[in-house]
């Protein structure tokens, strides 16, 4: 197939199948030749790897990472573009096009039925409205993946990989930090897209640990997270306060037992810290 990221080839294929770009659905193709092949490339695209794609546009992404991985199913909800990529990825037999959301997909058992043996990775040009959703069910599943590569808007992208203990942190970044290591790869300029979306963005990497922290009640934990940050910019307190509804005096008393100061912010605490507060919470008020 001729270059996927060439606005001529783009803009032909839009005109022999019909297609226009969905604003409902995030669509914006990639046009900087550079990108992809990086993804594929730092997003474990490789020997012995079966690639999930989320989302494929005309398949620039999807053309890269068959290229040098074993095997490569995309996900693509845009029934509108299933015949334009059995065109543009017909000289590929390693590569499965599933019509399907996301986050309605079966997940685990697509990675048992078309991966056995190979390692799993996902990579994605993800649309900027669904990437929390996304992220975090993948995150959730537990799924027995290696890494999650994505571009997303580079806001997200700071915040998402910010580390604990900053004035940046929010309770998506304790999630992330509790399932996964985050880093950012490199960021990508507005003009790399058509249409160019009105933000840059950046693509980022989560390495997904063996072992989460170690917790008495998950679910409480991310109760007690979610708390937290509850209030923006109030302290732990008074968030913690109103969201289970305790006098802050019974608050002051769990925060100081743990080691920190009543004075405390939320983005101030580390991970142990929030599982300290979390373990001492339920404990102390039997939640």
């Amino acid at each position: 197939m001729e270059n996927l990221s060439n606005i001529g080839v783009i803009k032909d294929l839009m005109k022999r199948y019909g297609f226009s770009f969905s604003k409902g659905l995030g669509q914006n193709f990639l046009i900087n030749p550079t990108v992809c092949p990086k993804i594929a490339e730092m997003g474990n695209a490789k020997e012995g790897f079966g690639i999930i794609e989320i989302g494929t546009g005309f398949g620039v992404l999807t053309c890269e990472l068959a290229k040098r991985a074993d095997k490569v199913v995309a996900v693509e909800i845009d029934s509108r573009l299933i015949p334009v990529l059995s065109e543009t990825l017909a000289e590929f037999d390693n590569v499965k096009v599933i019509n399907d959301d996301i986050l309605k997909i079966d997940l685990a058992s697509l990675i048992r039925q078309e991966f056995n043996g190979l390692d799993v990775a996902v990579c994605a040009n993800l649309p900027y409205y669904l990437t929390s959703p996304i992220i975090m069910s993948l995150l959730e599943l537990k799924l027995p993946i290696k890494t999650i590569t994505v571009m997303v808007q580079k806001e997200a992208g700071v915040r998402l990989c910010t580390p604990l203990g900053t004035r940046e942190a929010g309770a998506i970044t304790v999630a992330i930090n509790y399932y996964a290591k985050a880093r950012r790869l490199f960021d990508v300029k507005r003009g790399s897209f058509m249409p160019p979306p009105n933000i840059d963005s950046c693509v980022i990497q989560l390495e997904i640990k063996d072992t989460p922290p170690k917790v008495s009640d998950e679910k409480f934990f991310f109760e007690t997270v979610k708390a937290a940050f509850s209030q923006r910019r109030k302290t732990l307190v008074n968030s913690l306060s109103s969201y289970f509804n305790l006098s802050k005096e019974k608050v002051i008393t769990v925060v100081k037992s743990v080691g920190l100061k009543e004075t405390v912010r939320p983005e101030q605490l580390q991970m142990d810290d929030f599982i300290s507060l979390a373990d001492s919470l339920k404990s102390a008020y039997d939640f």
